[in-house]
């Protein structure tokens, strides 16, 4: 099941859940067009219960915060990290509060 909606001021955004064989909620996700195709890459979003306790994890194990906890009002916060192959990732958590 996927569906398309426009985040105020953003881009389209498509929201994508997956159902396992029994009918059951699977995996979620999203996925948006490329703003700058030349330099924008694939970021995949991994789900975590608090932004500010695995930011500082990904900084205790070796990886890089590169873009600090960030609000996306009424959904969630995420951050934008680099582990320690250098490899780009983001840590997300939802939270309908997010200002």
């Amino acid at each position: 099941m996927a569906w398309s909606e426009n985040l105020p001021g953003g881009p389209e955004y498509l929201m994508i859940t997956t159902m396992d064989d029994k009918g059951n909620k699977a995996l979620t996700g999203g996925m948006m067009k490329r703003q700058m195709p030349e330099q924008q890459g694939i970021t995949n979003y991994v789900d975590v219960t608090s932004v500010d306790e695995y930011s500082a994890r990904v900084a205790q194990l070796g990886g890089q915060v590169k873009m600090p906890k960030t609000a996306v009002p009424g959904l969630g916060y995420f951050a934008i990290c680099i582990d320690t192959a250098n490899n780009g990732f983001a840590i997300w958590e939802t939270d309908s509060t997010a200002k």
